[in-house]
């Protein structure tokens, strides 16, 4: 194969992988939002642990069909990586319900600088100028469109700031162990979906209880919310596995920066299916901000220097050589 046909296949996938990931991201929202706001079904840790539940159930009956691999994992590793995705998880519900909204969106917002800050310690990842400004532009536009009121307070401070950093290194983790061990998306989520459902059941009814004062087991069931928290459920397979797979072929940094376009995509949408209220010209100059500095970015950190990774190694694991490689560390968007 040419490396032309090569290049377009990779453009393609990548491409592929992104608008998977939009879909299910935008669509789980917005199915969440119609279950919580409209049904009350408030509980949003519990219905977490109920996402990796059916992730678990999928990726069970794929391997034992033999469509996924059977990969040791170091217990350490899978420890770790579910630490960091369920202190992300609760850091940020709970960020949320002590910080207002502004302030919530900033935490969102410093992911990005906290990632970057990863990968300039781990990786030995340099950025050119042009990138570091376009990732300064994306932050400027989702600024500018979500931000409005900010207070803080010490608890709340806090909390954003377990739940950023759980959120930082759980994405850098998504990519480092599939370099480690040299497995695919589907492999890896099979491998830590089932601990991050047991833990997330058992903590999540009382997490949401102490959240709301509300219990998830005296809830008033109908069959349309349940039948919302089975299609909530079925599209959460769907973000979990497409989160794994971006995260995998580009890295984390350029996940949170190309991953606000579903911000402004639910912006929009907001708008659309739930009212206008909101809409106004400084969130219009946020999105165009927003997606100019999208735009950049892709085109920035493509370029040669724009963003590389100036030497890099890993622990080798013994066994994992004859498995085939998801994807190829230094991979551009």
């Amino acid at each position: 194969m040419s490396s032309a046909s090569k290049g377009d296949r990779k453009a393609t996938l990548d491409a592929a992988s992104w608008l998977f990931n939009v879909v299910t991201s935008v669509g789980i929202i917005l199915v969440n939002k119609a279950l919580m706001a409209t049904y009350g079904f408030s509980f949003a840790t519990t219905l977490t642990g109920l996402h990796f539940v059916t992730t678990t159930l999928l990726t069970t009956i794929l391997k034992s069909l033999g469509y996924i691999q059977s990969v040791h994992l170091q217990t350490s590793d899978i420890i770790k990586f579910v630490l960091f995705a369920n202190f992300s998880i609760v850091g940020m519900n709970v960020s949320l319900m002590w910080n207002s909204v502004g302030f919530y969106q900033i935490a969102k917002l410093s992911m990005i600088p906290v990632s970057c800050f990863l990968e300039v310690v781990f990786d030995k990842v340099r950025y050119s100028r042009d990138t570091k400004l376009s990732i300064l532009l994306v932050l400027l536009g989702v600024a500018v469109c979500t931000v409005t009121d900010v207070s803080v307070n010490a608890k709340g401070f806090i909390a954003a700031v377990v739940g950023v950093w759980s959120t930082a290194l759980q994405q850098y983790y998504v990519h480092y162990l599939q370099r480690k061990y040299s497995i695919g998306s589907f492999n890896l989520l099979g491998q830590t979906a089932p601990a991050q459902a047991a833990s997330l059941l058992l903590v999540g009814p009382f997490l949401d209880y102490w959240l709301t004062n509300k219990r998830v087991d005296a809830y008033a069931y109908s069959l349309t919310s349940i039948l919302f928290i089975i299609l909530s459920c079925t599209i959460a397979v769907g973000t979990n596995l497409s989160q794994f797979i971006c995260i995998g072929r580009f890295t984390a940094v350029s996940f949170q920066v190309l991953g606000h376009m579903k911000t402004i995509l639910v912006l929009i949408l907001g708008f659309i299916f739930f009212g206008k209220e909101g809409l106004n010209l400084q969130v219009i100059i946020g999105m165009v901000i927003a997606i100019a500095g999208m735009i950049w970015y892709g085109n920035a950190s493509s370029k040669p220097g724009g963003k590389e990774r100036r030497s890099f190694s890993l622990p080798k694991s013994q066994d994992y050589s004859s498995l085939p490689v998801s994807s190829e560390p230094d991979e551009k968007v």
